[in-house]
């Protein structure tokens, strides 16, 4: 019996020979391709891939299948970032973009996303969709499958996505007031598919692991403060940064610092974005951010007399509410966050832009900036901890959380519990500590805000001691 194939939150993601195999790939391809062609007429399908190993081989697997299908396909040279792919599809009018990658997983896995035509995740009953009608083994013969016919046909493009992506961050951005800001900039693309066109759109910036690397030298791509102890030693050692941009594997998540080495989550930067967007450049929308966010976001769009919209974690979520309502700004906890005037889609560099131009026009370092957001909303700090513990063990505090028998943790008495996606137990309005778990792993996520980093990790020690005896 084949491998059973099964869609996470954000697509399929398997390790490279052992479950992501050529054979796997084309199965999942053919379950795509036969879903798309009950859906559309004139179906087309735009497909990329990041840095990770054999991304070349997997788009030739899929591109080959789709061809065998007779769908019309436009395939990417080189590397591609995710924004790349949904910014294609949109633009291209493809019915789908398909890339191959893994996002910030460490480096021996490779995955499939699956984007809609509007430019985002393609929604998640859709997915399940494709998902139960993967086969068992696929009917196409792609040795048998001449691309260069395809290509002399015309059902084969090739497509340049990076160039589309760079000319579309020049009409949105004002660029020249970032290069001639005198502000010193750092961009680390921990090896992932950001770093070719950044090099484009800021080529005088400093550039920390761009360059192709699919081992990622070892290290998962996820830019959070663990994984960037190369960059933090490097601001830190300079002493004239003014702020760095760090992406994941395929770019559509973001992390920061500040110039003094000190990384700013995505809480801050959701603010700060807000902040921006609201206040100085006078624009509206409802604002959407994921169950596992600081309420401190609700604070700042009551504020601007913003509505904010609290969603399951999960981008998707937010994706599809941007798809049909005028949204600002949608994020998560996790470092993904899109904006209004691109696209419904994580995308890290933008991001980045959004907060280089913001510091560029205001002629204020991003500590000044995150200063003004705190005049309005205080200022606080957050930490998650990702506790590694046995199923059993899990599941006991699963129960117990939902009998709702933890009435307190040490002296933090719970006032009110909120149970969208997790257990969010407020201890006051500058003190929560939300505990989740991982629907895919024994790890129960434990997170934590208060106004000091010394007592959010004293809430999350007692939040351990407690649920853990």
């Amino acid at each position: 019996m084949a491998h059973k194939i099964k869609f996470g939150t954000d697509g399929w993601r398997a390790i490279i020979a052992e479950d992501f195999t050529v054979e796997n790939v084309a199965r999942v391809a053919e379950a795509t391709g036969v879903w798309l062609k009950g859906k559309s007429g004139k179906p087309s399908i735009v497909v990329g891939h990041d840095c990770r190993f054999a991304g070349e081989l997997f788009v030739d697997t899929a591109v080959r299948i789709f061809l065998g299908q007779g769908i019309h396909v436009k395939m990417t040279k080189g590397i591609v970032s995710t924004p790349m792919i949904s910014l294609g599809a949109k633009h291209l009018d493809c019915s789908l973009g398909i890339i191959f990658t893994a996002s910030h997983n460490p480096p021996a896995y490779n995955g499939y996303k699956i984007k809609a035509n509007f430019g985002g995740p393609l929604q998640p009953e859709l997915v399940q969709e494709i998902e139960d009608i993967i086969p068992d083994a696929t009917t196409i013969d792609i040795k048998k499958i001449d691309l260069d016919a395809a290509l002399k046909s015309g059902q084969l493009e090739v497509v340049d996505l990076e160039t589309l992506y760079v000319e579309h961050v020049k009409a949105n951005f004002d660029l020249d007031a970032i290069k001639n800001s005198g502000l010193n900039l750092v961009y680390d693309a921990m090896y992932g598919a950001g770093q070719n066109a950044m090099k484009r759109i800021l080529p005088d910036i400093t550039f920390l692991h761009c360059e192709y690397n699919p081992s990622f030298y070892g290290q998962a791509p996820e830019p959070i403060a663990k994984n960037l102890q190369e960059l933090e030693n490097y601001i830190k050692t300079k002493g004239n940064v003014s702020c760095a941009l760090a992406t994941d594997g395929d770019a559509d998540r973001i992390g920061l610092y500040n110039g003094s080495g000190e990384f700013v989550d995505s809480h801050h930067i959701l603010l700060l974005l807000i902040h921006y967007l609201a206040h100085y450049k006078k624009m509206t929308g409802k604002v959407v951010t994921a169950f596992s966010t600081t309420p401190r976001v609700e604070k700042l769009s009551r504020h601007y007399g913003l509505p904010h919209q609290t969603t399951k974690i999960g981008f998707k979520e937010i994706a599809s509410i941007m798809v049909t309502e005028d949204v600002l700004v949608g994020g998560e906890e996790s470092g993904g966050i899109a904006v209004k005037g691109h696209i419904p889609e994580r995308d890290g560099i933008w991001m980045g832009l959004i907060i280089w131009e913001f510091m560029a026009k205001s002629g204020k370092t991003l500590d000044e900036l995150v200063q003004e957001v705190y005049e309005i909303i205080g200022s606080f700090k957050y930490e998650r901890n990702d506790l590694h513990i046995t199923e059993e063990l899990k599941q006991k505090i699963i129960a117990k959380c939902n009998n709702k028998e933890f009435e307190a943790f040490g002296k933090y008495d719970v006032q009110d519990l909120q149970t969208i996606d997790g257990f969010k137990y407020i201890f006051d309005e500058n003190r929560w500590m939300m505990i989740r778990p991982s629907g895919t792993e024994p790890v129960l996520r434990t997170y934590a805000e208060a106004p000091t980093l010394d007592e959010v990790r004293q809430i999350l020690s007692i939040t351990q001691d407690t649920i853990c005896k």
